[in-house]
């Protein structure tokens, strides 16, 4: 796997890297800024340049490989030991740091006043989603934790990314808010503090500051079903 430059800084927009091997459409590079898909949040999209060649960036994922760029009409002009820079779309991949801040600020709020879990769930630029393990469907549930999970934007606390032994972590309350997935078996994991508010284990990008967000905007909720109780929000503007 190689370098995951935005576990360390989500605000990296350009990078350079190498070209470490070509897989069908795409390429694995020696370090990406690139996020894949992972965690329920999409996938960046943007470019790679190489020699004043551009090649645009249609999909990330995770590959046997490390990190697979997916490009558009196939990468067979990308070299093993090419250098390029990649070129990170910024509105998209900003507006997925907002949202996916803002679902860790929801999952804490239900997880400490309701005692409620995330069943599933899909972040994508213009909204998201999470499925919740409420035994009752209430509107006035989702109107509460919305509320106050705007409460919390509006304080203007720190996000602090950091990493601690698995066991330590581990031993934090609540530091895993899904109902049916534990981390990756690895010695250390990588955590998103909102201060005061929650401790998670997560690997995807976050803002540094919940004042970034803006207001979070409940679209909807919906009862799919037992323990799968569903809010829908975006972030505005």
């Amino acid at each position: 796997m190689g370098e995951l430059i935005y576990q360390f800084d989500s605000y990296v927009k350009e990078f350079n890297a190498k070209v470490v091997k070509t897989v069908g459409e795409g390429v694995v590079l020696d370090r990406t800024a690139f996020h894949p898909r992972s965690g329920g949040v999409a996938n960046d999209l943007g470019v790679l340049v190489k020699a004043g060649s551009t090649y645009e960036v249609i999909d990330v994922v995770f590959s046997d490989y490390g990190v697979l760029h997916v490009i558009k009409g196939g990468a067979s002009e990308l070299m093993e030991g090419d250098i390029v820079k990649g070129i990170i779309d910024w509105g998209r991949r900003y507006r997925l740091m907002r949202l996916h801040t803002a679902a860790h600020i929801i999952s804490a709020i239900f997880y400490r006043d309701y005692n409620a879990l995330i069943t599933g769930g899909n972040i994508l630029p213009e909204y998201a989603y999470d499925d919740y393990s409420l035994e009752v469907f209430d509107r006035a549930i989702f109107d509460d934790v919305v509320r106050k999970a705007n409460e919390v934007v509006r304080s203007g606390v720190d996000v602090k990314i950091y990493w601690l032994s698995r066991e330590e972590a581990l031993k934090i309350p609540g530091v895993v808010k899904l109902a049916s997935k534990m981390p990756p078996n690895v010695d250390s994991l990588r955590i998103v503090e909102i201060v005061g508010i929650d401790v998670q284990a997560d690997g995807g990008p976050h803002v540094r500051n919940v004042s970034e967000i803006g207001e979070i905007v409940l679209i909807n909720a919906e009862n799919k079903g037992r323990k799968r109780k569903r809010l829908y929000y975006t972030v505005r503007p």
